[in-house]
This record gives structure tokens, sequence and C-alpha cells, in this order.
């Protein structure tokens, strides 16, 4: 584990050569490589999940007519031809937050095994790290995106309430409905969430925290700190920050970063903000607050909005200030 004890300790001038989390190369190893394959399919997915979700443009105008117009000739069907192919994009994306979550309680099983501490696990089995950081990524990635496209949760709303009157005028039973009733309440709750991905891992965790009173906490937050203090000293140091092959690296650390922090949040007792805290919560922000703001606004208010005791009595006001929006 020693690689990542010198990183910690910013040893850069007698360890120039050795490289902290390998999130761009990474190998799996014989033992690990069982669970890298499972994991890898979820996130060759995850990159098709992305690109649907960028060329997501929304039934806006088709349901704005049917309103408008309810009995003009074609409205109605033409705004039902166009959400509904939408809707199956929806529910397929619903459909992997499930597999997101599987392979991050995977991960988590395999990082905080409480026959060695975080660190080694870390050090020993970094593509299993790497894909951790993947998983945060696409993850802050989704929700980013997500929060720019007001059409999902309108064009849901409609097949929500057309369906209804459909099933009032026997036009449909629920077996016909791309989405059923139960369905349907889940993934409104699902798409509520301002951050439905990031909510989904949170809850992950706490729930993997909970299944396994075998496996101490601390081994999970002394996982999610160690991450993130990692990734704090890639990105802060020159010497390590300039071993970046590409500035998607430095995008998936900032985001990788944000995401461990909000997982420590959700599972440690206390937070991830108080003085007493494994993450230097104040570095962090800091950091943040030094790239340029279109890059990190999303991340800020991630950390503002789906952290679980920023506003707890316990949190230094100063920590407060520096994620206010002023």
């Amino acid at each position: 584990m020693g690689n990542l004890i010198r990183v910690l300790s910013r040893d850069i001038d007698n360890n120039a050569g050795n490289f902290f989390l390998d999130f761009e190369s990474a190998e799996a190893s014989q033992s690990e490589k069982e669970l890298w394959e499972k994991v890898d399919e979820v996130l060759t997915e995850a990159q098709v999940i992305l690109e649907q979700l960028q060329a997501y443009t929304g039934a806006g105008e088709e349901i704005r007519l049917a309103i408008q117009s309810p009995g003009a000739e074609g409205v109605q069907e033409r705004a039902w031809a166009a959400v509904l192919p939408l809707v199956t994009k929806l529910k397929r994306f619903y459909q992997f937050s499930h597999k997101l979550e599987s392979s991050l309680r995977c991960l988590l099983n395999a990082l905080t095994d409480p026959e060695a501490p975080a660190t080694q696990h870390l050090e020993k089995k970094q593509a299993l790290a790497r894909q951790l950081a993947l998983i945060l990524h696409f993850t802050l990635r989704f929700d980013e995106l997500k929060m720019t496209i007001p059409a999902i949760q309108n064009d849901f709303s409609y097949y929500r309430r057309t369906i209804s009157r459909m099933r009032i005028n026997n036009l449909c039973g629920d077996t016909d409905a791309e989405v059923n009733n139960e369905l349907a309440n889940r993934m409104s709750l699902f798409y509520a969430s301002a951050t439905p991905m990031l909510k989904t891992l949170s809850d992950a965790t706490s729930k993997f925290v909970a299944d396994n009173p075998d496996v101490p906490v601390e081994n999970t937050t002394d996982c999610l700190s160690t991450m993130a203090s990692v990734c704090k000293v890639m990105l802060e140091t020159p010497e390590y920050r300039s071993r970046f092959s590409n500035e998607e690296t430095l995008s998936l650390c900032l985001r990788v970063m944000v995401g461990v922090i909000i997982l420590y949040d959700h599972v440690h007792p206390a937070g991830a903000f108080v003085k007493t805290s494994n993450i230097d919560m104040k570095g962090c922000i800091r950091l943040l607050r030094e790239q340029p703001a279109s890059s990190v606004e999303g991340l800020l208010d991630a950390l503002r909005y789906t952290t679980k005791h920023l506003n707890d009595e316990a949190t230094p006001k100063h920590i407060r200030n520096m994620l206010s929006n002023n």
C-alpha cells in the first residue's frame, strides 16, 4: 500500500514515479477479472445510456398541440406516437439504475473486505477502484444532463395522464401499456429527484452498510474518504496532474471526488462536513472553486443539494459559506 500512502503524504520528490490511483489504464488481475468483466458490461451500456440521454429532444411541441387543441384531427395520435418511444427510453434509464446499483454493491464488497485495510484494497485492486470511479463519473454526468432536460418529466407526466384516460375509457389494460401503473409510480419517484442516479447510489451505499453488519462501517467510509483524498492530491499537485493524458481524466477525478464525498456523507454517522471528518472538505471545495465555473457548477450543486449533513449544526459555518450560491 506504499504508493497510496506516499500520494496522500505528497512525497513527490522521492516518489515521482509512483502513480496514485490509475484511473486511465489499471488492468484487472486474475482474482479481479470475473467481477471486472461483470461491471465492464454495465459500464459499456452506460455509454449508450449517456448517448441516448444527450440525444433526448422530448415531445414538447406535439404535447402542446394536443393540450391546446384536443379536438383537432390527429393531434392526440401524433402526441401519443411521439411520446411512446421516449417512454421506452426513460424505462431503460430507470432499469439501468438497478444495474448500476448492483455493480456498486459488488465493488464495495470487494473493496471493503475486513481482511485488509481500505488503502491496501485500493492499492492492490486498482482496476476495481477504477471501475468504481467510472460508475461515479457516469452517475454525475447523467444527473448533470438530466437537470438540463425538463422534457423528461413533461413527457412522462403526459404519458401517465393519457394512460389514465385510456384506462377510464377502457381503451387499454394495464398490461397493454409500455409502463404499467406500478412501474410508472416507481419511475415517477426516480425522475422526481434532481439527481436520480446519485440518489440511487447513495441509497445503495447506505443499504450496503445496513445489510453487512459483519463489515465495520469504517471499512466503507475509509475506502470512500481515501478515494476522495487521493483525487484531491492528484488534482492539486502539478507533478501528478501533468500525467493525465487528457482533460477527460481531469473531469473524471473531479466527479469521483464529489461522488465519494456524497456517498461518505450518507453512510458516516457524522457526515463529511464535521471537523473530525476524514475528508478535507475545505480543500476539496476550494479545489472545485478554482476550476472554470461552467465545468463544476453541477458538482457544487450536487454537494449543496444531495448531501445529507451539510445543514447540520455541526457543519462549520465557513464550509456552508463556501458552498453558498453567492
